[in-house]
């Protein structure tokens, strides 16, 4: 059976976030987990726009193979001020010399290493709860300052 239907996407916005320092927890052998607080950010595009509220966590699991497992959870206040709550899962992986220069905070061209988020949304705003019912995807570029997601709507 041939699949006749192409995805198609709609741009939702493109998000900056800042985080702070890893800290280690460790875990059972071939995998470590580190945690980051992200203290904000924020998010621009046509139908989508404002700041990433503090008190977000960035739960990243790093595996044996050299991935990162991605699991954060940030809240988005827009900028007529509903709130949204983002969590997404994701999966950053390349080259090992190009993963090492994103682990020391190099800035490195994002076509050099693959960086995949599913955002899911939750808000109970009436002019925002379209977000509810989408799928979402996001390609991300690991910048010094902390990750830079343009995310999209499968539509």
């Amino acid at each position: 059976m041939t699949n006749t239907m192409p995805i198609r996407s709609r741009r939702l916005f493109a998000m900056q976030l800042s985080v702070n320092a890893f800290r280690m927890i460790g875990g059972p052998e071939g995998s470590t987990l580190r945690i980051a607080d992200v203290p904000g950010g924020t998010f621009t595009g046509e139908r989508l726009q404002g700041i990433v509220l503090p008190n977000g966590t960035d739960w990243q699991t790093l595996r044996g193979d050299g991935a990162v497992m991605l699991d954060a959870r940030v809240v988005l206040k827009t900028h007529d001020d509903a709130l949204i709550a983002m969590t997404y899962r994701g999966i950053r992986h390349g080259p090992p010399e190009v993963m090492a220069r994103l682990t020391r905070g190099e800035h490195v061209d994002g076509e050099s290493y693959y960086f995949r988020i599913t955002p899911v949304f939750q808000t109970s705003d009436p002019r925002y709860k379209w977000l509810n019912r989408i799928v979402a995807v996001g390609i991300g570029e690991r910048l010094p300052e902390g990750p830079r997601y343009d995310v999209y709507e499968i539509l």
